[in-house]
């Protein structure tokens, strides 16, 4: 990211919000534009073939700029995901027009390869798989898949081959892991998923089932099937972590967790 000293207001709003989603191209709102700034501005522009150009920020500073407007949403959104980016999409929370301090601005929403129920960015030839995969020896893994346009949301546990056979199956758009896992999960299964990281306390049995059981409002898992998946349950109750982290909250049509069926 591009060194800040003195910055104007917005590049201050802009920057700190930044900082809370590092791992994700920034859409930032400003009036009629969706705008990208610094190492976003340089990436997206690449991506969607937008002009690079540079702006004020402060006392002899610029900062990379990239830009497209707001009704242009649909079109060039899909086209970073697509990339295998995560973009985090921040709107103005207040109409400009009555205020004469910094308009507010927040993230609305957080789209990534795995979680997406926007139509322009789905192949609706195909699911959209979002998966999370967990291990505690690396001998027996627990896997949940899940897409979350459908509400179609599996588990399963196996070894490594059976695993390798499910990830080749359901081709996965992004596949979730514990934090500081993602090198042995490359070297286990291959380096060709896109991985994302959550953290320890997410992929534990207690956090998991705990999750699960509020979303289906149950007392138990045995009425799915799937009570003494340990390992699945753990992914499972990750994927349902990461919704909730991604703001994806429009989740009622997720009705059940079923075990996928062996072959």
């Amino acid at each position: 990211m591009s060194k800040k000293i003195v910055e104007t207001p917005m590049m201050k709003q802009y920057f700190e919000i930044k900082e809370k989603h590092p791992d994700a191209i920034l859409l930032f709102r400003v009036g009629d534009f969706y705008e990208t700034f610094s190492d976003d501005a340089i990436v997206a522009s690449e991506i969607l073939g937008i002009t690079l150009t540079k702006r004020a920020n402060g006392s002899a500073q610029f900062v990379e700029l990239a830009g497209f407007p707001h009704h242009a949403l649909d079109t060039y959104l899909p086209k970073l995901v697509r990339a295998g980016k995560r973009v985090a999409i921040c709107d103005q929370l207040e109409d400009p027009k009555l205020t004469k301090n910094l308009v507010k601005r927040g993230i609305t929403e957080l789209v990534t390869p795995g979680v997406s129920i926007n139509d322009n960015i789905l192949n609706h030839k195909e699911n959209n798989f979002l998966c999370a995969v967990y291990s505690s020896n690396s001998t027996l893994f627990g896997i949940s898949l899940l897409d979350v346009s459908t509400g179609e949301f599996l588990t399963s546990e196996g070894k490594k081959d059976d695993i390798d056979k499910l990830l080749a199956n359901f081709d996965p758009k992004e596949i979730l892991v514990e934090r500081g896992k993602k090198k042995k999960f490359e070297e286990t299964f291959g380096p060709n998923y896109l991985l994302f990281e959550l953290d320890d306390w997410i992929f534990t049995e207690d956090a998991a089932r705990d999750r699960l059981l509020t979303h289906f409002q149950t007392r138990n898992l045995k009425g799915f099937g799937v009570d003494n998946l340990r390992l699945g349950i753990i992914a499972s109750g990750a994927i349902m972590h990461y919704l909730d982290l991604t703001q994806h909250t429009h989740i009622s049509h997720i009705l059940s967790l079923k075990r996928i069926e062996e072959d």
